[in-house]
Formats: C-alpha cells, sequence, structure tokens
C-alpha cells in the first residue's frame, strides 16, 4: 500500500481551483459545526483543516475533502454534552481524547483491511439512520434558531424545553437565523455557480445584524485568537474510560461510514476507483492529529467533495489546497469572525440537517417494501430517542434476519430427494437409466446453491419425508458453500440413514466441501470407495448393491455384510 496520495501536477490549475472552492465553503459549515457541538469555532476551524490535510495526504480518494459534518457534529455534541456533565474541569479534554482514540479506530480497521466491510449495510438501515441523525441536527439547533443557549438533555431536553424556549424567542436572532436559512434555499442556481450559499448566508446575516440590529443584544461567537492552537494531551479517568471507548467506537464506525459513503460518490464522478483501507487510515490519522490539537471530528463530506471535482479537482493537491487555504483563515482572518451572529450558524447547520434527511426514499420506502420501511422508521426513532449504535445494531440485525429468511426460502427449493429420473437435476442418459432401473429404491439427496445455515431446516424436513428406500446418495456437486449448521445436518441425515442401515455414497465434495466434512469425521464412517467418486460411479454401485440385496433376500446376509463382496 503506497503511504501517500499519488499527487501530480498536471491538473495544476483544475486542483487549486477546486481546493480554493472547497475552502470557501467549508468556511461557514466549520464554523457552524464547531459552535453546534459546543466545542467553539475554532474546534471546527481546526478540526477542518487537520482532518482535510491528513486525509487528503494519507488517504486512498484522492478527490475527497474531509471536514467536520453534520453526522459527525451530532456525535460529538452528544460526547461533549456527556462528558462535561460528568467532569465539568476535564471533559472538554475528555471530548478531545474520544477524537483521537476515534482516530485510532478507523487506522486499526484501515490495516485490517475492514474497508469493504463498513458500507456493507442494507439502505434501509443507513437510510434511516441518516435521516435519524438529520433529525436529531435539526432538534439541536431549535435553540439557537429561537436566540438561546441549547438546553441540557440533548433531543430529550431540547422537545421538553421547547414551549420555554418559544416564549423566551429572541425575535431580532430568529430573524438572522431565519434570514440564513432563506438565502441557501431561495439563492438561484445561477448565483450558486459564483458563491456558495453558506458563505453568502453567512455575510448577509452578519451584514444585517450588523446595521439592522444596532443596539440589540445578539449572541455572537467571539474572537477567535490567532497563531496555532496548543497540544492537547490525551485524558482520561478510570470511571470514564468505558464510556469514552464506545463513544470512541461509535464516532469513529460513523466516520467510516461516512468517509467511504462519500468515497463512492466521488468514484462515480470521476469513473475512478478509490482505495477503503487506505481511506480509512487517512481518516484515522485526520481525526487523531484534530483531538492532538483542540479539533472536532470529521469525515468525508459530500458537499466539498463534489463542488471539488465539479470546479475541477482530481488529485489529493486540491484537498491539501483547501486545508492550507484555510489555515491561512485561521492564523491570519481569524478576528474577522468575531461578529458573526450565533444565530446565523444555527441557520445554516438547520439546512443541512434538513438536507441530511433522506427525503427521496423517505417518500418512496412504503412503496418498495412494507418491511424495508418499517426497518427505516425504526432506526429513525432509535436513532433520535435511543442511541445511534444500537439504532444501527438493531436495524443491520433485523434486516439480516429477514435476507435470511428470503434466501433460505429460495436455497430449501433446491434440497430435493429424488428416486427417478427429475427434469429439474440435470443427469446425464446413462445416470437417467441406472436411477430408473433402481426402481426407487435408490434415493438421490440433492442440493444446489449456497447451504446457509438457515437451509438446514429444509435439510432435516426432507430427511424426515425421505420414503423407505436401500441407498442414499448425497450430491453436493451444486454446493459451492457449506455452512456448519448444513454441515451438521447432513451428518445427522447420513447418521441416521445407517443407523437404519442404508447404504450411503457422498458426490461432488470438493475443496473446502470436502475438507469440512472429512473435519466432521463423516469420512472415516464411510467405506472409502463411498467417497470422492462421480455421481455415475455411485449409481452404478447403489444398482449393483440393490440388485445383489435381492439375490440375497433368502439368506441371513444383511446389505452391510454383502458389500465387501459386491466393492
Amino acid at each position: 500500500m503506497q503511504l501517500t496520495n499519488r499527487i501530480h501536477f498536471r491538473n495544476l490549475k483544475g486542483d487549486i481551483f477546486g481546493g480554493l472552492t472547497a475552502a470557501v465553503i467549508a468556511l461557514p459549515m466549520a464554523l457552524a459545526f464547531g459552535v453546534a457541538s459546543g466545542a467553539g469555532a475554532a474546534a471546527g476551524l481546526w478540526g477542518a483543516v487537520l482532518v482535510g490535510f491528513f486525509a487528503a495526504l494519507f488517504g486512498g480518494t484522492p478527490t475527497l475533502i474531509s471536514e467536520p459534518t453534520g453526522p459527525m457534529t451530532v456525535i460529538m455534541t452528544a460526547v461533549i454534552a456527556s462528558l462535561t456533565a460528568a467532569d465539568p474541569d476535564n471533559g472538554l479534554a475528555m471530548a478531545f481524547t474520544v477524537v483521537m482514540m476515534a482516530g485510532v479506530f478507523q487506522i486499526i480497521f484501515g490495516v485490517l483491511r475492514l474497508g469493504k466491510y463498513v458500507t456493507l449495510m442494507p439502505y434501509t438501515v443507513v437510510s434511516g439512520f441518516m435521516s435519524g441523525i438529520g433529525i436529531i441536527l435539526i432538534i439541536l439547533q431549535l435553540g439557537p434558531f429561537l436566540g438561546q443557549a441549547s438546553p441540557k438533555g440533548g433531543v430529550i431536553g431540547t422537545i421538553q424545553n421547547l414551549p420555554t424556549l418559544i416564549n423566551n424567542i429572541s425575535l431580532p436572532e430568529t430573524i438572522l437565523a431565519a434570514i440564513a436559512v432563506a438565502i441557501i434555499v431561495l439563492m438561484p442556481t445561477k448565483w450558486k455557480r459564483i458563491v456558495p450559499p453558506q458563505l453568502a448566508a453567512l455575510i448577509i446575516g452578519t451584514a444585517v445584524s450588523l446595521f439592522f440590529f444596532q443596539g440589540v443584544e445578539i449572541r455572537r461567537i467571539g474572537e477567535i485568537s490567532a497563531g496555532l492552537p496548543s497540544l492537547q494531551l490525551p485524558y482520561f479517568t478510570p470511571s470514564q474510560f468505558r464510556v469514552m471507548l464506545v463513544d470512541a467506537l461509535v464516532l469513529g464506525m460513523l466516520g467510516c461510514i461516512d468517509a467511504l459513503l462519500t468515497s463512492v460518490v466521488a468514484d462515480s464522478l470521476t469513473r475512478t476507483h478509490h482505495n477503503s483501507d487506505k481511506e480509512l487510515i487517512g481518516q484515522g490519522l485526520g481525526n487523531l492529529a484534530s483531538g492532538l490539537f483542540g479539533g472536532i471530528a470529521g469525515a468525508g463530506a459530500t458537499m466539498g467533495t463534489v463542488v471539488n471535482i465539479q470546479s475541477g479537482g482530481r488529485t489529493a493537491l486540491s484537498g491539501l489546497t483547501r486545508a492550507f487555504v484555510l489555515l491561512i483563515v485561521v492564523l491570519w482572518a481569524a478576528p474577522l469572525t468575531a461578529t458573526i451572529p450565533m444565530a446565523v450558524l444555527a441557520g445554516i447547520a438547520l439546512k443541512v440537517g434538513i438536507d441530511i434527511i433522506d427525503w427521496s426514499f423517505l417518500k418512496r420506502a412504503h412503496k418498495i417494501s412494507v418491511k424495508g420501511s418499517l426497518i427505516m422508521y425504526s432506526v429513525i426513532l432509535l436513532t433520535v430517542f435511543v442511541d445511534l449504535i444500537v439504532a444501527v445494531g438493531v436495524g443491520v440485525f433485523i434486516a439480516n434476519i429477514l435476507t435470511i429468511d428470503r434466501l433460505t426460502q429460495l436455497q430449501a427449493n433446491d434440497v430435493k430427494t429424488v428416486t427417478d429420473a427429475d427434469d429439474e437435476i440435470l443427469l446425464s442418459p446413462e445416470e437417467r437409466q441406472l436411477l430408473d432401473r433402481a426402481e426407487n429404491r435408490v434415493l438421490l439427496f440433492h442440493l444446489s446453491g449456497p447451504m446457509i445455515f438457515g437451509v438446514a431446516k429444509a435439510i432435516a424436513r426432507e430427511q424426515t419425508a425421505m420414503v423407505d428406500h436401500d441407498v442414499l446418495i448425497v450430491d453436493l456437486s451444486d454446493v459451492p458453500i457449506l455452512g456448519v449448521t448444513s454441515s451438521l445436518a447432513i451428518e445427522n441425515t447420513i447418521q441416521d440413514a445407517i443407523d437404519k442401515g442404508r447404504h450411503v455414497f457422498i458426490v461432488g465434495a470438493e475443496g473446502k466441501i470436502k475438507k469440512r466434512l472429512e473435519k466432521l469425521g463423516i469420512w472415516s464412517i464411510l467405506p472409502p470407495n463411498h467417497v470422492g467418486i462421480s455421481r455415475l460411479e455411485a449409481l452404478q454401485q447403489a444398482l449393483a448393491l440393490v440388485n445383489i440385496n435381492d439375490s440375497y433376500t433368502n439368506t441371513t446376509e444383511t446389505p452391510l455384510n454383502l458389500e465387501s463382496k459386491v466393492l
């Protein structure tokens, strides 16, 4: 794996312009997310700089723009609120430690090459999860939107205090927040190509507050100290470490999902293929650096990435340019942010929450699948009112159970017991003739397709329904995968046949399937010439056994006693 992203200067103009445009969009978003998280505007800016720089340099998606995002901000808000409530003096330091730990988790995921598994989630779960996060972000901005500090208690606390927030509304600040939302929503498309609507909302909202609300008390960001940030050494207490570990895992997993989904979007626009594992390492290094220097967590940002690509960005140089531009703003232009109203940032963040909600799928989910829509709505409710990790866990579990049930029903149709030539099973003319000559005394137990654990029930059902016969041939020729549970079901079928004095053959077992059956000991309980042979050979031997059984019906010898004479 190459250490850094490939950077060349053949697309210098496009990369620089893409980086500049992405930086212009990132500035208001970083300020808004920093304030929304509770860590402050400076934490948002440093998160945008550091996550963006390291993810661009070491990531696996050249055009990806990484920065604080709506979903990551929602988690950061909860982390900061819970840790500062538990330890007011050191809560923020512990929150930055959680960001570092999340980065370490992401690096581990990348090193273990788990990138391809991160996004293997049903769309119903992803949609419900993202929509739930969007709703949380909207609810958390209601307080600042109405001109007041966010109530304690997160979503539940805000909903419970909503009547109080409405009664104590600050009309000037609410007007400013509404202006910000209106500018973003109503700005003509042709103007959006010239200036990002979020930046326009930031500038116009600030100007309106200075010229039309003079003498009115309006909450503002305040001056951000220029210069490099101080190093934030990892800090934790034994009582909070377990909570921090879980928070870091959730933050890291969400960052992986957020980044890799955006990488897929970038691939579709540039017709390239990203390196998932390398991208996770880059994201992890970015979050580790962000936490070390007092920045909030970030991930791949869809809006910034799309704008970067549309503006000409094609290599990691665009992401590095964006980070460098934001660094200049933090170091030399930070005092200019002092007059920005908090309500304007709340309006920007609230609009982000609205955009995160998957409106398109919400409108169509019930038409596509009733079960799928129920999963999605369940995940939304759990995300908003219970817990993010519980929501994903429950959603994935239910979705997988339903999927396994559907696959099991399909695969159960491929478990067949045949005593004569069956048109659904491809048999050669000679095999058909031998099976017909056996006159229903040779049973061909044919399995086809992946034998997942759900199919074990079908195997057991067919075993119970098997008609009387003298020879059982277990045909695994068309089985590419044999699960442990299905293997044990086959073992029970074979053992039951042996206990009843029947001959058993196994055909078509190759590679891993053969090894699994050998490890179960099935090979050892059957004669060597009853395993590892072709279906034709098994049918020939079976017919011979049936004929000999007929010739010895008046003797005291049993078919099993006669086997050595025939074979």
